[in-house]
């Protein structure tokens, strides 16, 4: 029963809320550094620069300021608890699911240029909000795997001081996992909200000096106001709390400011409140910071559509209620176009990159291909960069329970091997466009 609960919070997870917060301008006064293992949220230890892989780095920002030139995918992990995962389901790691260099060589062969790890924060969730040094050395071991693919990366931290990955699916809680599991106080405490900003200060002291890091995605879809607030409506929750500790809008400029006291060139992400999705990036406020671009996940329609459970019946293009008034809308690319020009109207209005950092669908809904396609289509013509969901690893106790999105597999959902599908010809006619690599990106020139 635990497993089948896993396996249905992790494949469809996504769904729609929002977030907040307050507090002060600073992430408070500079103390003498602990030691990495006892570190205060408020201090961070002293980071060690990884050697940089052996390729000739050039400006980060320019894969992000313009056309389309990052096409690839995300990977997911989180930390092992053993009583609820077993030995084998996430592997007998610390962290898991375990990846190896030929699921990224694979990747890479098939045309991505870019891995999104989105995967837990380098800082302990609970306090003393410690660096984990396991965490440590598993992003040191994607990041120098990622390289040998010839990839770049992006970080995402899922997890850090007061979040947990369980926050994703917290209905869960006190069903098929511990009720001690759900943390989600980062959303109410000033002491966790500045753990992030000293994981991240470490984070990017770290790893600014490799080449392959072109992205620190701060927090994977941040998401408050609907599960905490009860509270579904961006204006209802930003009526109501605004500038407070709830709102990510006070917080993540806090973050933005902590990177670049020891990093000023490394691009940051930002997704809004509501789990990143479209209808919330209006109420995100830019920073100012010249080197941050925004996002959004983009999984609608999802209940309707994307998220369908097998037997899916509604299909693309078609007709279904998509606003819920009770009666049909056309679903098509003209749909889509429409829903998408909310990014179109920020970036007019704040001159600044927007990308897509999440979006995919069950690999069986009816039109799959058709969908991804003119979607797809869309981020292209507004030169979007894009990272579909999810790239997993050859690992079969989880891939033979967690495979909803795994494209490889096809639109059969009893089928659990690689096989060609219309859909995976549609990823890879974009994937295809790729010319950036690690190896070949080279600084303009000066002219």
């Amino acid at each position: 029963m635990q497993r089948q609960a896993i396996y249905l919070a992790l494949t469809f997870v996504f769904v729609l809320t929002i977030a907040c917060n307050a507090a002060s301008d600073d992430w408070g006064d500079e103390s003498e550094s602990p030691s990495p293992t006892h570190q205060s949220a408020t201090a961070a230890p002293e980071a060690t620069p990884l050697p940089p892989p052996t390729v000739t780095s050039g400006d980060k920002w320019a894969l992000w300021d313009g056309p389309t030139q990052l096409r690839g995918a995300n990977i997911w992990q989180r930390v092992v608890v053993p009583d609820l995962d077993g030995r084998d389901f996430l592997g007998d790691d610390h962290v898991g699911p375990p990846y190896t260099q030929s699921d990224f060589d694979q990747l890479a062969a098939l045309g991505a240029n870019y891995v999104n790890i989105s995967g837990p924060g380098l800082f302990t969730e609970r306090p003393p909000y410690t660096l984990d040094e396991q965490v440590q050395a598993n992003l040191d071991h994607l990041l120098h795997m990622i390289a040998h693919a010839d990839m770049f990366a992006v970080i995402t931290f899922r997890t850090g001081p007061g979040r947990s990955d369980f926050t994703f699916y917290s209905e869960g809680a006190g069903d098929w996992f511990d009720e001690a599991l759900l943390i989600e106080w980062v959303w109410e405490e000033q002491d966790a909200q500045d753990g992030w900003g000293e994981m991240w200060r470490y984070t990017a002291e770290r790893y600014r000096d490799n080449p392959i890091v072109v992205g620190y995605d701060l927090m994977c879809e941040p998401n408050s106001a609907g599960e905490l607030l009860d509270i579904w409506e961006p204006d209802e929750f930003y009526s109501a709390y605004a500038g407070d500790l709830y709102d990510w809008n006070q917080f993540y400029p806090r973050i933005t400011n902590a990177i670049r006291q020891v990093d000023a060139e490394t691009p940051i992400l930002v997704g809004g409140m509501g789990w990143s999705a479209v209808r919330w990036l209006p109420y995100l406020e830019p920073t100012g910071d010249p080197r941050t671009v925004y996002m959004v996940h983009q999984y609608e329609p999802q209940t309707e559509y994307t998220h369908q459970e097998p037997p899916a019946e509604n299909a693309y293009p078609g007709t279904l209620d998509l606003d819920w008034d009770g009666e049909p809308d056309s679903f098509d690319q003209g749909w889509l176009d429409e829903y998408l020009s909310v990014i179109d109207e920020f970036q007019g209005e704040h001159n600044v990159p927007v990308a897509v950092n999440e979006f995919g669908l069950a690999r069986w809904v009816p039109g799959a291909a058709d969908f991804m396609d003119d979607q797809m289509a869309l981020f292209e013509q507004r030169g979007m960069n894009h990272a579909l969901w999810v790239w997993d690893p050859v690992w079969e106790p989880w891939t033979e329970e967690v495979n909803a999105f795994r494209f490889r597999y096809g639109p059969d959902p009893g089928n659990d091997s690689d096989v060609e599908s219309d859909l995976q010809d549609v990823i890879l006619k974009y994937w295809a466009r790729n010319t950036a690599r690690p190896s070949s990106f080279t600084k303009p020139s000066a002219d």
